[in-house]
């Protein structure tokens, strides 16, 4: 049922141009993505609602936009060049390449399927009475299924931590993971396999240099710190947003565009005084939360998974999931990253990376909270739950997208009644004033029904009617995209009426 709702969400990006196949006439590259008319509209929403909540509304935090280009130092210094790596495994049958650890956080997911059709089978059972964390607790098959997936998650991150490429290796065949293409546990051991994609600059071979593709866009906020400081006089804690390209040389990338190997990121790194880094994480985590939850997709649709085995840099992390139509999956990062970043910079380029505190007279180098959230996932999040079918009372049936109003990509649509006796020209008329202000269309073919479906399908808000009492008291019929319902309002009115139900500062009020 997952797959077949996320071939449908595929399938209708295609069909009303949100997302396209990258390279398509050439049969598509694999991983690989363009976001089409109202797919690119939908993309900058969420990304002016971020920057807007994240830079605009917080006094202490900036903006930037670094290059995709960096010197390879950087990359050294992070320790991406030596360490950013994934475990790699081939089935020897289909030839199929795959990431190990993947590959045994499938298995689990099919153990947490188990569960939640046990707690299914449980509120069929005991109807209104029943309490879910009470049979989670008690019930002998949850608890079998939880303790074997609490065991394989720990064996799991302690051989990911560790390095363990042939405990994970044997790890796939104890828990007879077969290749989901041939069907066989025919694998090689398993390898680590780097991330980064590399090119040359130059304009001969006697001056050529290696660059790196960036993989994430956190380090060009780090090498900026001291440019940033100095010229906006920010003082701790504070911190530096972007949003931006990164590329990923992904083993496997698939589930559309969850995972990709060019995607864009929203990152804020926020520097703060050391000894204060766990507190500012807590206020983050709940911040980031908060920003997520004001979408109004569905407060259950969200959970934290706090990291137990960190990366080398982090001294705390967690994940906010988001219930995807495959499963819970990670959409934005959290870590409290301490003063690594700066410390490695500073190292390598033989340049102090420091922050002078006025008050205390001391100079140090500050820790840093990270977040950090892909862009497409967010943007995947949003469809997969705006993705309606609906069955009519007419016994017709319609497709939907409740994308919340004000990150919509199409605010109203003005349909005359028919394309006849003056009704296309005041349709016209009224586009004219509308399209200043809001992204809108003007829409005249087919009858008024299919055009109503027709935007309902991108997600179109408010459909502005024109029909013939419009020329006679300069008034229209707007409808609501959700429930259906109509109301007559003058045209006088038109552009407050819809910025009232669409304008990106209602979310905004409610998040703040």
């Amino acid at each position: 049922m997952e797959n077949d709702s996320l071939k449908k969400i595929i399938s209708h990006c295609k069909a009303f141009g949100f997302v396209f196949q990258s390279s398509e006439i050439y049969d598509g590259l694999s991983a690989v993505y363009d976001y089409g008319p109202l797919g690119s509209e939908l993309k900058n929403n969420l990304k002016s609602y971020w920057w807007k909540a994240m830079v605009h509304l917080e006094q202490n935090i900036v903006g930037l936009d670094s290059a995709i280009f960096m010197d390879p130092k950087t990359w050294e210094a992070s320790g991406h060049v030596d360490a950013f790596n994934d475990p790699l495994i081939d089935n020897k049958d289909s030839k199929k390449r795959y990431r190990a650890d993947v590959l045994v956080e499938e298995y689990l997911l099919k153990i947490e399927s188990k569960i939640n059709k046990e707690i299914s089978k449980g509120k069929k059972r005991f109807g209104d009475s029943f309490d879910e964390n009470e049979f989670k607790s008690t019930n002998p098959r949850v608890l079998k299924y939880s303790k074997k997936h609490q065991e394989i998650s720990n064996r799991l991150g302690e051989m990911l931590s560790s390095n363990d490429l042939k405990g994970l290796a044997e790890l796939i065949n104890e828990l007879e993971i077969n290749d989901p293409v041939s069907g066989t546990s025919n694998w090689t051991d398993v390898k680590q396999f780097n991330l980064m994609f590399s090119t040359e600059v130059g304009s001969n071979t006697e001056n050529t240099k290696k660059l790196y593709l960036r993989p994430e866009t956190a380090q060009g906020i780090f090498v900026n710190f001291l440019n940033v400081i100095n010229s906006t006089r920010s003082k701790i804690p504070f911190g530096i947003a972007q949003i931006g390209k990164a590329f990923r040389n992904e083993i496997i990338a698939r589930q559309f565009i969850f995972r990709m190997r060019e995607f864009e990121q929203m990152e804020m790194q926020f520097f703060v005084q050391p000894g204060t880094e766990l507190e500012w994480y807590d206020k983050w985590k709940e911040q980031r939360l908060k920003w997520h939850k004001s979408l109004g997709l569905g407060n259950d649709l969200y959970r934290f998974h706090d990291h137990k085995n960190l990366a080398h840099y982090a001294n705390a992390a967690c994940d906010i999931e988001f219930k995807f139509p495959m499963g819970f999956k990670e959409l934005e990062g959290i870590h409290s990253r301490t003063d690594f970043d700066l410390i490695k910079h500073q190292e390598k380029s033989k340049k102090k990376i420091l922050y002078f505190d006025q008050k205390s007279g001391e100079s140090y180098v500050p820790y840093v909270v990270e977040t950090s959230i892909g862009l497409d996932r967010l943007f995947l999040s949003v469809l997969a739950t705006s993705y309606k079918e609906e069955a009519l009372a007419d016994g017709s049936n319609r497709t939907f997208l409740k994308i919340p109003f004000e990150i919509a990509p199409v605010k109203c649509a003005v349909l005359p009644l028919n394309a006849k006796d003056g009704l296309p020209e005041k349709a016209k008329d009224i586009f004219d004033i509308i399209r200043f202000k809001f992204n809108c269309q003007l829409d005249i073919k087919d009858s008024i029904g299919k055009r109503y479906r027709r935007q309902d399908a991108i997600g179109t808000p408010l459909c502005v009617t024109v029909d013939y009492d419009s020329l006679k008291d300069n008034s229209v019929t707007v409808r609501n995209r959700d429930d259906m319902s109509q109301e007559r309002i003058s045209i006088d009115n038109i552009i407050s009426f819809i910025d009232d139900r669409t304008s990106i500062i209602n979310l905004l009020k409610n998040f703040s």
